[in-house]
């Protein structure tokens, strides 16, 4: 969980402190949790890293075999929903924490990843992510690669191609055109945007343009809604500056402190709680953007990816994760069925998983 300045234990009431803990996810309606394995692109052993937060969630389940059980494949996620415990599996945010190395992409399938994002904002050497593609945060050569381009490299395609064969499902969340566009063209396998939004509603570098749904779509993937209020309202931006701005003498303080600035803007967004929740925005425009890609290519590619406990705000009414039933009501004032209600809240990552599993 990324929070400000505090340790935290997730089989412990955190309301609060985080927007999700073992006791509410229960609450909220969770069934599956795919926990983000994640370290900032530019720190060091990160492959380290990865296995202590790991370390830390098979400690969770083993405190609470009861509650909580790690699984590697759809069936042993739905024999564990089946006895009202929540199912848990791994996904890794960004491919720097294998080090470049094969063999540990290999040893993170094997203690429970199904999903690698290829990227985070900071490349890894084999390919380009969309911070880096946009050059707004460029750290090889301008958004380029280690083959001096944009995209794969042939280490990259053998990343792409040996998760194909482990049964990991491919995330393209954080990467850029160009390596989205290698993926479609390598993958054998559906792919997944674990937390991306619609680009012609938001116009964000993270957001996902038609013909790379429709592409998605035509791949047998599933695009995961992000709640990020930078990626759902086009709005947000300048409301966000504005109030950093008014702040700016704090942030700056927090941040020559030593605190990252993330946290540092979690800080302040905390301090002036009432002021900052004048910019969240409506529940209604996470609906919007699953509306958008319903109508473009259909029910079947289109789910939920929250990105709780990775953003600073959520839209209103959208307080934590006990709030889940709140975006089942509003799918089903839209006129969704029950079928495509299920869909969205998980049956459509199901199929991907199930999909990229050993044949």
């Amino acid at each position: 969980m990324k929070t400000a300045d505090i340790a935290v234990v997730m089989d412990q009431n955190l309301s609060g402190k985080t927007l999700s803990d073992l006791a509410r996810w229960k609450k909220g309606g969770l069934d599956v949790q795919i926990f983000s394995v994640f370290c900032d692109g530019d720190a060091k052993n990160p492959y380290a890293y990865a296995t202590r937060e790991m370390d830390t969630l098979d400690a969770v389940a083993a405190r609470n075999p009861d509650k909580i059980v790690k699984v590697s494949n759809y069936a042993q996620l739905m024999k564990v929903v089946k006895q009202h415990k929540i199912a848990a599996m791994f996904g890794v945010e960004g491919g720097h924490m294998i080090e470049d190395d094969l063999n540990k992409l290999d040893a993170l399938y094997n203690r429970g990843t199904r999903y690698l994002t290829l990227t985070h904002n900071i490349s890894p050497s084999w390919a380009t992510s969309a911070a880096d593609e946009t050059s707004l945060n460029p750290t090889i050569g301008h958004g380029l690669n280690s083959e001096g381009k944009k995209g794969l490299t042939a280490f990259g395609i053998k990343v792409v191609q040996r998760m194909n064969q482990l049964g990991m499902m491919v995330d393209v969340s954080h990467v850029g055109d160009q390596t989205f566009w290698d993926v479609i063209k390598y993958s054998t396998k559906p792919i997944i945007a674990s937390h991306s939004s619609v680009y012609s509603l938001v116009p964000h570098r993270r957001n996902l343009k038609n013909d790379q749904i429709k592409a998605i779509a035509k791949n047998g993937g599933v695009i995961q809604i992000n709640f990020n209020p930078g990626f759902i309202d086009s709005t947000f931006d300048k409301k966000e500056a504005a109030f950093f701005v008014t702040h700016k003498d704090e942030l700056d303080t927090l941040q020559k402190s030593g605190i990252p600035e993330f946290y540092a803007m979690d800080s302040i967004y905390h301090k002036y709680a009432v002021e900052a929740s004048t910019m969240r925005p409506p529940l209604s425009m996470v609906i919007d953007h699953i509306d958008y890609i319903v109508k473009l290519v259909g029910i079947d590619y289109v789910g939920l990816g929250s990105d709780f406990d990775g953003t600073n705000l959520t839209p209103q009414q959208l307080d934590d994760v006990t709030d889940y039933p709140l975006i089942t009501k509003a799918l089903v004032e839209k006129g969704y069925s029950e079928k495509d209600i299920d869909k969205i809240l998980g049956g459509n990552f199901l199929r991907v998983l199930k999909s990229n599993e050993k044949h």
